[in-house]
């Protein structure tokens, strides 16, 4: 019992240590850039919305988010609509190679960006698919696909067999048992796969600024141009920071209870 009053003050300065770069963040955004330069204050002393107003009213700004937001999603449904089909199989079936493709698989989600990002330039520009919210999308799929398949599989192996072969006993054919009975039994996983999907396609850069240049360029490539010959837009680029948390926080929020559960009881 005499213990719980240090462990509070353990965990208080811990959420501290959390949330002062993202306060810092928020602080920032509010202020001018001569005041972010001249002083360190606490909070603003002439609070503008002015990097905000910028970035809600210039096109090559807000254009940046939905861009970002356009090819995060296709690349999440992609993700999960491909690896929910193979995890079954990976769990259920047994066949020559399974387990040296299964480890394939996540040997790719090993590979770092830059062995991808030349292939995938020189390939998308010559089938018409450079600066698409599409060849972000396709791209991150190598990554993405083989970590949702992995945390799939686990889910699924958790489902006992019975229950297929009673669904099939019962009459259902295999596309109605795998959408209403497997994928309500597996909901937790398939909030877990979907957030660490999205995560990643959210803050990948390296491809995302690769395989983009105008028309599809996202949000993380745009944040770059606060760096000009008369120095860094520091409220700007952190009135952009504070937008570009939003989103993630938004995703936790929703699946917040499947992540709880999916720790869990997954593979993750």
């Amino acid at each position: 019992m005499h213990s719980i009053p240090g462990r509070r003050l353990i965990m208080g300065l811990f959420l501290i240590f959390l949330l002062l770069p993202i306060y810092w963040l928020v602080n920032m955004s509010f202020k001018t850039n001569a005041e972010i330069i001249s002083t360190m204050t606490l909070w603003p002393h002439a609070p503008t919305l002015q990097h905000y107003r910028r970035i809600f009213t210039d096109e090559s700004w807000y254009s940046g988010y939905i861009n970002s937001l356009e090819y995060v999603v296709i690349n999440t449904v992609i993700s999960i609509a491909v690896a929910l089909p193979a995890a079954y199989a990976f769990s259920r079936y047994r066949f020559l190679g399974d387990k040296h493709l299964f480890f394939w698989l996540l040997s790719n989600r090993m590979a770092p960006a830059a062995v991808y990002a030349l292939p995938f330039f020189n390939l998308y520009s010559a089938i018409g698919l450079f600066d698409t919210p599409w060849a972000v999308a396709l791209a991150h799929c190598i990554f993405n696909v083989p970590l949702a398949v992995w945390i799939l599989e686990g889910f699924v192996s958790g489902v006992p067999r019975e229950i297929d072969e009673t669904a099939f006993l019962d009459g259902y054919s295999f596309p109605r048992f795998f959408i209403k009975i497997l994928v309500p039994l597996i909901a937790s996983g398939i909030g877990v796969a979907a957030f660490f999907c999205f995560m990643f396609s959210w803050v990948e850069l390296l491809l995302a600024r690769t395989l983009t240049s105008v028309a599809a360029k996202p949000i993380s490539a745009v944040m770059t141009r606060t760096v000009s010959a008369a120095g860094m837009d520091w409220g700007l680029l952190a009135a952009a920071g504070v937008l570009t948390i939003i989103p993630g926080a938004l995703v936790i929020w929703f699946v917040r209870n499947y992540i709880a559960r999916g720790f869990a009881l997954g593979r993750v």
